[in-house]
């Protein structure tokens, strides 16, 4: 995860949001991080009505209050309350304290619980969801879960990354989908959207760096997608057949697009304007460069 995951803004709204969504005081300001916190306050929700049954492993519970005590002490969780105590000892009345003092204990303490929300969710909920398939109980919670991990990841090459392998636990369903040609079109629906999405993070972030780095990543995907996908051909019904050729030819222009980057970026050609749905969109090299 990277490094400013739980960062003291991000944390601070989490934690309005939850309030809101537990019948607390709205707050009108809204953050840019909503849209993305949304997916993790409905985790929290689920949490709170479905509860699921999950053993928590020792070494979790005693490696999250490992980071639980780490982050009060950095943020000086407590502090406050210590002051407090220790100016009314000597005499002095805790009313002088100002009151903003109380707001930042609060607000700390709020990087607490979205710290430890965030940590049990992506662990007991995985746990107890991450082998659901299409039409089980847990399923929505599974992709719920996947949502919130999308939540908590800020950076793009990391967010690119996931999508893909949100892409490959598709294809994974879709072998298991049988005799609904339906169910068996959504997920590859899905699985395309997954593949689409974190394409155009990695392209966009090798085309503004110059850097193939993500376009690495993007072959290994491919490579080992296709064949996959390649194995769904053997299926009896016609209409799975074509759903899947959509599929592998989507892979095919993926390919291609990460083909024609590391040309452009070779040739030290700067960042295409053109954009599509798998990303910036490359000109070819001139000539004798």
């Amino acid at each position: 995860m990277d490094s400013n995951l739980f960062s003291r803004r991000r944390a601070e709204r989490f934690a309005q949001l939850l309030d809101e969504a537990n019948g607390g005081r709205r707050h009108h300001a809204r953050s840019r991080s909503d849209d993305e916190l949304a997916a993790l306050v409905a985790v929290s929700r689920r949490l709170t009505a479905d509860q699921p049954t999950v053993e928590v492993e020792a070494e979790f519970r005693t490696g999250l209050r490992a980071m639980l005590v780490a982050t009060a002490e950095r943020e000086g969780v407590g502090a406050a309350a210590k002051t407090e105590a220790a100016t009314t000892s000597s005499g002095l009345r805790g009313s002088l304290l100002p009151a903003v003092t109380g707001r930042r204990a609060r607000a700390r303490g709020a990087i607490l619980v979205g710290v430890a929300a965030g940590a049990v969710a992506l662990s007991g909920i995985s746990a107890a969801s991450e082998n659901a398939l299409p039409g089980d109980a847990l399923y929505g919670m599974k992709r719920s879960t996947e949502r919130a991990q999308l939540a908590l990841t800020s950076s793009d090459i990391s967010r690119g990354q996931l999508f893909l392998d949100f892409a490959r636990t598709r294809l994974d369903e879709a072998a298991t989908v049988r005799g609904d040609r339906l169910g068996f079109g959504a997920v590859l629906d899905d699985m395309d959207a997954d593949t689409r999405q974190g394409v155009r993070l990695l392209t966009t972030v090798a085309a503004e760096r110059s850097d193939p780095a993500g376009l690495d990543a993007i072959d290994g995907f491919v490579t080992g997608q296709r064949q996959a996908v390649s194995g769904l051909l053997d299926r009896a019904d016609h209409v799975e057949q074509d759903r899947t050729r959509r599929s592998l030819a989507l892979l095919d222009a993926v390919g291609r697009r990460a083909d024609g980057l590391r040309a452009a970026i070779a040739c030290g050609l700067p960042a295409p304007v053109a954009s599509d749905a798998l990303g910036p969109a490359p000109v070819s090299c001139p000539a004798g460069r």
